[in-house]
């Protein structure tokens, strides 16, 4: 008798929960707004990441080994083919000069002058990126003094199901996430044709050339990009929150409400970007549609059974329906 008690009370409280629970919510009445289905412009795009680099990347090391006497440029200058960069002196260069000094001043500045040093000259135009040496550093022939790129560009990584559908001179728009508000266009100029396998994906390198080379832009940035590979002009479009699924699971808009239940019109879609859907058929350039604003999901699941209530396996709703009555 106890156990019996202890069950009926259960299935009270679960059942007055639940139409406390349905009370509470059933009084929410969704929030509409509208929109008109337009004819725009459709662009269908490839998402991907990417970084900044140098287009080529050149490093200059010295001649022979020796010791670096002075520094001419810095890291950001602008640099011209044949400019001096640094100026050193060779391993035999120094030991004479520290003779030399030894011996006196006089003796110093006479071997200064009868025994130049060597210039580290730079090869090509372009943007000092890297300085790795100070003045007073003893350097190898091996050693990096400095690195010049002759313009940045964007290397992005496309993996297989993409590397297909990009061409060469499609456009695309690039984002540093330094500075999420100043979007730069570029077009893609090199596609490779080897890619690489990383945790059993394979991915492709699309390198972008920039219409303009801001000057914020830095080597390993990193990039957000939107590559576009199509453009479609006066394609019919409604905000992606306006098409829903009706009663029957069709997918429909909210075309009025009456009673403040709405109404469906069952519309088929096309192309979405994630903002805007495509409507092929169903509706016409100009029409409203509503849409339920703050998340709220106008099309509930049919039935107003209670989800706090044990169901029988094997037994349909008229079944079930009779043990409830009993």
């Amino acid at each position: 008798m106890k156990k019996l008690i202890i069950i009926a009370v259960a299935v009270v409280l679960a059942a007055g929960g639940y139409y406390a629970f349905k009370k509470k919510n059933g009084t929410q009445k969704p929030k509409y707004e509208s929109a008109q289905a337009e004819l725009r412009d459709l662009s269908e795009l490839v998402d991907t990441t990417g970084v900044v680099e140098p287009e080529n990347r050149v490093e200059i090391q010295p001649s022979s080994s020796g010791r670096i006497e002075e520094i001419l440029a810095e890291e950001g200058d602008h640099i011209k083919a044949g400019q001096v960069l640094a100026l050193m002196s060779s391993s035999d260069r120094v030991a004479i000069l520290d003779a030399a000094r030894a011996a006196g001043e006089d003796q110093y500045k006479q071997w200064q002058e009868t025994y130049k040093p060597i210039k580290v000259i730079s090869p090509i135009n372009g943007t000092l990126i890297l300085k790795n040496i100070v003045e007073g550093q003893t350097v190898g022939a091996s050693t990096v003094l400095f690195a010049i790129s002759d313009k940045l560009i964007v290397s992005a990584s496309l993996d297989e199901s993409d590397i297909g559908k990009i061409k060469m001179g499609q456009r695309a728009a690039v984002v540093l996430d330094s500075y999420p508000d100043k979007p730069v266009k570029g077009s893609v100029f090199k596609i490779l044709d080897e890619g690489t396998t990383k945790n059993n994906v394979v991915t492709y390198t699309v390198k972008l050339r920039l219409d303009r080379v801001p000057e914020f832009f830095r080597s390993q940035m990193t990039a957000n990009i939107k590559v576009r590979i199509s453009e479609r002009r006066n394609v019919l479009l409604v905000p992606a929150a306006a098409v829903v699924t009706d009663k029957n699971g069709e997918t429909a808009v909210i075309k009025s409400l009456e009673k403040g239940e709405p109404v469906y019109a069952r519309v088929e879609t096309g192309q979405n970007d994630g903002d805007q859907v495509e409507i092929v058929s169903g509706l016409e350039p100009g029409e409203t549609v509503l849409y339920a604003s703050g998340g709220y999901t106008a099309q509930k699941p049919a039935g107003g059974s209670n989800p706090l209530m044990p169901t029988r396996p094997g037994m349909n709703r008229q079944q079930q329906r009779a043990v409830r009555g009993r």
